[in-house]
């Protein structure tokens, strides 16, 4: 299975973000998303799950929740916005991670892109940095990831430069 996992996109999408998704099977947005025609966008495409950000309007919040735990390819995957990363998690983040026990953990949030496996909690973090135009990064990206029954095969980094603009 074939995941596209994106973040941060604040109501928009790089122009040309469907050829790098359009093999994938699912797409998981961490949060942030920013407007519905990105999810209608995403969805016309993919099934999509996702849970909304902080900067996230009524309308999103309507239709994700906040947090998301949920089974793929015998993996368990936990899924909120703001979840900062191994060993820097948060008391509460911390406590619900074991409770959990994600094998993969995906936030949004800090729009940094990071794949970094935890030893600690067996589990490997992914914040796939921002999709989107808001924010300080300087190049727009994603991530997908390959997964086989209870293996996490693979990540690929998706790159875009900010420049390109889809509304």
């Amino acid at each position: 299975m074939i995941i596209g996992i994106l973040s941060d996109t604040h109501g928009s999408l790089p122009a040309d973000w469907w050829r790098y998704f359009d093999e994938v099977d699912e797409i998981w947005h961490a949060g942030d998303v920013g407007d519905m025609h990105v999810v209608n966008e995403l969805q016309s495409r993919k099934p999509l799950r996702a849970v909304y950000g902080n900067a996230d309007g009524h309308d999103i919040r309507s239709l994700f929740s906040e947090s998301l735990l949920f089974t793929c390819c015998d993996l368990t995957i936990w899924m909120i916005h703001i979840g900062s990363y191994p060993p820097r998690y948060t008391p509460e983040i911390r406590a619900l991670l074991d409770v959990y026990h994600p094998d993969i953990f995906i936030c949004g949030h800090s729009h940094i892109l990071k794949i970094i496996p935890d030893p600690t909690r067996k589990l490997l973090h992914i914040n796939p940095g921002a999709a989107g135009m808001q924010g300080w990064h300087h190049v727009r990206t994603a991530v997908k990831l390959y997964l086989q029954p209870g293996k996490i095969e693979r990540a690929e980094v998706i790159e875009w430069p900010r420049t390109v603009l889809k509304k």
